[in-house]
């Protein structure tokens, strides 16, 4: 910033445009407002977006982020001809340089060769190791997904991490899976008239396949950010299309051995988010995949995530469609979710200061331009810096991309 020399006899007329010098440069080269300088050294609201990479004719989605020790900012999606259906999908990531204006090139994380490898996540454990968690489809089918990771300490290079470690999650939910279910679905009596006599109702159908050993043991799949807990426990949130119902790999020993919890039973809660609240209550906002209202499900856990209750309807529109929701530094919660009953649309920023009791502040991040018409699948960290990013899918009539959003809890309070 260039200085400025104040003449004495004309202070009266200096000051105020220096003042507004200092707020011009305070703000992002779109001309948004920049995370400091605000009246009375408040933040001055911020909000930016990019496009990772050019629009692009192939199906690419189910972003993850993360920010590496030394300040980069690293991301991955899958990209390919299809979703469980194509062998040609991969997974594919690019790093932003802390300080950076641009993208990376994109370079390879993982492909499977002749299977699709599908809903990377991205986590930094407390020892400083990158893991890369995802699903190798088997069979074109979800239910029949493997669960993968792979593990760096070196990463914060150029291109890709240099893995080195990789292997299979298997998980082993017990019988108490099944009867977890039956019981969760006793308490929420979801029929109630909608079946016939040759119609097996769907909790029964459920129950069946959670005695099968092997049914319950394949296709638990990944898509939202690990949570670490203060005494070390991981939770890596699991869902399964085959049961369309979730529950949590659990890890007391930095993720060398993994553990079911019991299921989070309702009407198709999936993809869960989970945030933790000052009593040590674990709250987990998924997917509504099942049956009208649509409205994110919402279960609660009060032992570190070894057993939940059932999931009900939270006040929070869903039209099935992945969210996640971030604890920030000074305790408020921020959900980035399609806040619509149908169509992704429109994608959200929601505030809570009360551990979402309330979401008393609301703002649209997406549409931003007039040539987007869908927007999904957000990943969303809190930077050390304070700030708010976010990837996410991109669709428009001019090709699909992942999509980097930057903002602050100033912007979405400053919603007109």
């Amino acid at each position: 910033m260039h200085k400025r020399r104040m003449i004495h006899g004309l202070l009266g007329a200096v000051i105020p445009i220096l003042a507004s010098a200092l707020l011009l440069s305070y703000r992002n080269a779109d001309g948004k407002p920049d995370a400091a300088g605000g009246a009375a050294g408040r933040p001055e609201p911020v909000f930016r977006t990019q496009n990772i990479f050019a629009l692009q004719g192939k199906h690419v989605h189910g972003s993850s982020i993360v920010e590496c020790p030394n300040g980069d900012l690293l991301a991955c999606w899958y990209h390919g001809s299809g979703e469980r259906g194509a062998d040609d999908v991969l997974i594919q990531g690019a790093r932003l340089k802390k300080g950076g204006a641009e993208w990376s090139p994109v370079f390879l994380m993982a492909d499977t060769p002749q299977f699709p490898d599908c809903n990377p996540v991205l986590f930094i454990d407390r020892k400083g190791r990158l893991w890369l968690f995802w699903v190798d489809v088997q069979a074109h089918r979800w239910e029949c997904s493997l669960l993968k990771y792979r593990r760096a300490e070196d990463y914060q290079g150029e291109g890709t991490p240099k893995w080195s470690w990789q292997d299979v999650i298997q998980l082993e939910p017990g019988e108490a899976f099944a009867t977890t279910i039956s019981k969760k679905f006793d308490e929420l009596r979801p029929e109630s008239g909608m079946w016939g006599e040759y119609a097996p109702p769907y909790s029964r159908m459920v129950v069946e396949a959670a005695r099968d050993p092997y049914k319950r043991q394949t296709g638990w799949m990944t898509r939202i950010h690990p949570l670490a807990l203060p005494n070390g426990r991981l939770l890596l949130p699991l869902y399964s299309d085959g049961f369309n119902l979730s529950l949590v790999a659990l890890s007391d020993d930095d993720g060398e051995h993994w553990r079911a919890s019991l299921p989070i039973v309702g009407l198709g809660p999936v993809q869960p988010s989970i945030v933790r609240k000052n009593d040590g209550t674990l709250v987990a906002y998924c997917r509504d995949s099942g049956s009208p209202p649509a409205r994110a499900l919402m279960s609660i856990s009060r032992d570190g995530g070894e057993s939940w209750s059932a999931a009900i309807d939270s006040d929070v529109p869903n039209p099935g469609s992945s969210l996640e929701v971030c604890r920030l530094k000074d305790g408020s919660w921020l959900m980035v979710c399609n806040d619509t009953e149908e169509g992704r649309q429109r994608l959200s920023a929601l505030l809570s200061v009360d551990e979402g009791a309330t979401w008393k502040w609301k703002r649209p991040i997406e549409p931003s331009d007039p040539e987007g018409t869908s927007f999904s699948y957000p990943s969303v960290i809190q930077t050390t810096d304070g700030l708010v990013h976010m990837t996410y899918s991109y669709d428009g009539p001019r090709g699909s991309c992942i999509r980097h959003t930057v903002i602050n809890t100033e912007w979405v309070k400053s919603a007109r």
